[in-house]
């Protein structure tokens, strides 16, 4: 074995991080982003891996994923970090269906393998590190609100803003047209985040349609388990639709292309981790299926390792990546703003 990349130790520890303000989807409100860090040292680097979990998107609790974490560090001491791929596998099959423990499990090997290296995470999916551009989230607010919240979003250069959506479609078409009206040249998408019926989603289209409102995608307008749901909705609307919490796996994005559910496939880690990530966004490039990545509320650990995925794969139409900007304080200085300039070696993040 060589020594130079062997595990001699990984730890786990709750990363709280408190919003800025509250944010509110179809699926619950969030003060605080209760998520992990785990650590992976080797002799000459340390690797940073976050989770967010995040009960009704991934199924966990802080508690449990901290507790899954734990466990599954216990079976990287010791080995061969340049065995990465068996390493995640192993984890991976021993801990089924804790994609927000096993992500930062993977995060943390994968980025101290790049640092041993001194080469960036984006070099592992076939691109050097480059700036990524992303929109920025509005959360289910009053229209006043949310005219506001977008009019200081395009004061701070971003030109591409999501509309969280799923309550009802009187309030969310309402909320939708107040931020049109406050920003009338930004590219605007929403997300209902399961909240509709298909009958719902195409009526909100409708409206929008009616009123000249361009959408440059609808995300995950129904249940996840709903595909067929979701295919009649795409089928029904002239915007795109995006599929989010019905892909975790590669499986789940050839069900979704084969059921022809969806124009876009959200790549986002904290459901897949990265070596299954790009595994999607292979499947859905070979579909002709466009490619979006999203995120959970990620400080700049797990944000800038989404970047590198980007960078690295160098397909992606729709970037979703502005969590850490929703933080009332980042694990590093972070500065406002639609540009995510990355660098290395690693994911290049190392929390202050």
């Amino acid at each position: 074995m060589d020594n130079r990349t062997t595990i001699q130790n990984a730890a786990v520890s709750a990363l709280d991080l408190p919003l800025r303000e509250p944010f509110e989807i179809s699926l619950g409100t969030q003060h605080h982003a209760n998520n992990l860090l785990v650590t992976v040292e080797t002799e000459n680097a340390t690797g940073y891996g976050e989770g967010s979990p995040l009960t009704p998107v991934t199924g966990e609790t802080q508690e449990a994923a901290l507790a899954t974490a734990r466990a599954a560090v216990e079976l990287l001491e010791g080995k061969n970090l340049a065995d990465y791929r068996e390493l995640i596998a192993e984890v991976r099959a021993t801990f089924p269906g804790m994609v927000s423990a096993l992500f930062a499990v993977e995060t943390a090997i994968l980025d101290a393998y790049c640092r041993e290296r001194k080469t960036p995470l984006s070099e592992l999916f076939g691109g050097s590190p480059r700036p990524v551009t992303t929109d920025l989230t509005i959360s289910i607010l009053p229209p006043e609100e949310a005219n506001d919240r977008a009019t200081r979003a395009v004061e701070e250069g971003f030109d591409s803003l999501k509309i969280k959506t799923g309550t009802t479609v009187e309030r969310d078409v309402a909320r939708v047209e107040a931020v049109h009206d406050a920003a009338p040249d930004a590219e605007l998408a929403v997300d209902a985040n399961q909240g509709w019926t298909p009958k719902e989603t195409i009526r909100f289209a409708e409206e929008l349609e009616s009123r000249g409102i361009d959408c440059s995608l609808v995300e995950q307008p129904v249940p996840a388990d709903d595909v067929t749901g979701l295919a009649r909705a795409r089928n029904a609307v002239s915007f795109p639709v995006a599929a989010d919490e019905a892909v975790f796996t590669p499986e789940d994005a050839i069900r979704v292309i084969r059921e022809d559910a969806a124009d876009v496939i959200n790549v986002k880690l904290g459901k897949s981790g990265l070596l299954a990530a790009a595994d999607i966004a292979s499947i859905a490039e070979a579909a002709n299926v466009e490619l979006m990545v999203g995120c959970m509320l990620e400080s700049a650990i797990g944000i800038h390792t989404s970047a590198h995925l980007v960078a690295g794969i160098g397909s992606f139409s729709h970037v979703d990546l502005d969590g850490n900007l929703l933080l009332a304080e980042d694990v590093i200085s972070t500065e406002r703003g639609p540009e995510i300039s990355i660098g290395g070696p690693g994911h290049g993040i190392t929390p202050e």
